[in-house]
């Protein structure tokens, strides 16, 4: 958008507003169209996209906002993969709009906030009227509860903006039922997450791989040179070679942080721990045997932690999985630091047989 801004070219961005059952895009999916027709992000692809495509280019050329629902029915997409049974719906307005309201552009604060400054959330009133969806107004919300716009009602404001920080929280786009009429669009708009792991051993090692593919910025510390190299981990956006328990204490480590301590012994791991606890990181892991973490919450509380604090420690870090050798280790971890910035159950997607069945029999 920025760049687009700098050309002086027009567009449009269409946006996921709203979806009911099984769809090939979340909440907050995006895709910006140019007037040269050149696109950016995805609705999830086939012939919903293909039809937003041409709905921005009229969005371009009228200036005027559009608001679309589509069933992915059989009927619809079969031929195109889309066959997910749900309902979509996807807004697309026009490029100038989308962040200027309430007297504010918001461009440079989402630039900001995407560059590691304060993050801020647009949260979009949507009003139920029947099967329609109409969008009903604009606000935004920062971390410090400073904000702009408004819903039209200072009570609705009030309710919209504790929801909106609530769901900032979580750093992730997602729909909030304010009531039975009314649901709230929260895209909140913030650094990519990081990953401090303290402690470049094996298991480190192949916690950093998984975990620059799933595009966290990997932050890596040991007090060993031999283990705190770029050739050791190419993957990592820093690799910081000094004292860990130190590391911790002046390194900057934000909100959006989760920091893994894998160190190579107990007495460390302790050290490292209580200097990580004292961070503003949204999550803090330990590697190693309930004893240990028995141990260790043990020590913290002795040192006035407090109790809150000791128990927002994720120990023995991960999810039971089976697995044993450091790669399957890394996926345990992985795994719950998804569940911790999705909100997710950890549940398998699985069909329940009760469900299949009634499927199959309503087919017969």
């Amino acid at each position: 958008m920025a760049e687009l801004e700098r050309e002086g070219r027009r567009f449009a961005v269409a946006t996921v507003v709203r979806t009911v059952g099984s769809t090939p895009q979340v909440v907050g999916a995006k895709l910006l169209v140019d007037d040269l027709g050149r696109l950016v992000g995805t609705l999830g692809g086939g012939c919903v996209e293909g039809d937003a495509f041409v709905e921005a280019k009229r969005v371009i050329e009228t200036n005027e906002s559009s608001l679309r629902e589509y069933e992915l029915t059989e009927e619809l997409a079969w031929d195109t993969g889309l066959v997910c049974g749900g309902t979509m719906w996807i807004s697309i307005e026009p490029g100038e709009r989308v962040l200027r309201f309430a007297g504010r552009d918001l461009l440079g604060d989402v630039l900001a906030a995407s560059a590691g400054g304060k993050p801020v959330a647009v949260a979009t009133l949507m009003r139920k009227r029947g099967k329609d969806v109409v969008a009903a107004g604009k606000l935004f919300v920062e971390t410090d509860a400073k904000g702009g716009g408004t819903l039209g009602d200072a009570a609705l404001d009030a309710r919209a903006r504790a929801a909106a920080r609530d769901a900032l929280k979580q750093g992730t786009a997602r729909i909030v039922a304010l009531d039975d009429e009314t649901e709230l669009l929260v895209e909140p708009v913030m650094a990519k997450p990081r990953l401090v792991l303290v402690g470049g051993g094996h298991v480190g090692l192949a916690i950093a791989k998984l975990g620059a593919q799933l595009e966290y910025e990997v932050t890596v510390i040991d007090d060993r040179a031999e283990f705190a190299t770029r050739e050791r981990f190419p993957g990592a956006s820093e690799v910081v070679n000094m004292d860990m328990v130190k590391a911790l204490e002046t390194m900057p480590i934000g909100w959006n942080s989760f920091v893994v301590i894998c160190t190579r012994g107990h007495k460390l791991d302790s050290h490292c721990l209580r200097a990580a606890v004292k961070t503003e990181a949204r999550y803090v892991g330990l590697l190693g045997s309930k004893r240990k973490t028995i141990l260790i919450a043990q020590m913290l509380r002795d040192e006035g932690v407090s109790e809150e604090r000791i128990r927002a420690v994720h120990a023995p870090i991960g999810l039971d999985l089976g697995g044993r050798t450091p790669a399957e280790i890394a996926l345990s971890v992985l795994a719950e630091l998804s569940l911790e910035r999705y909100g997710g159950s950890g549940k398998p997607l699985r069909l329940s047989d009760e469900l299949f069945e009634r499927t199959i029999s309503r087919r017969n």
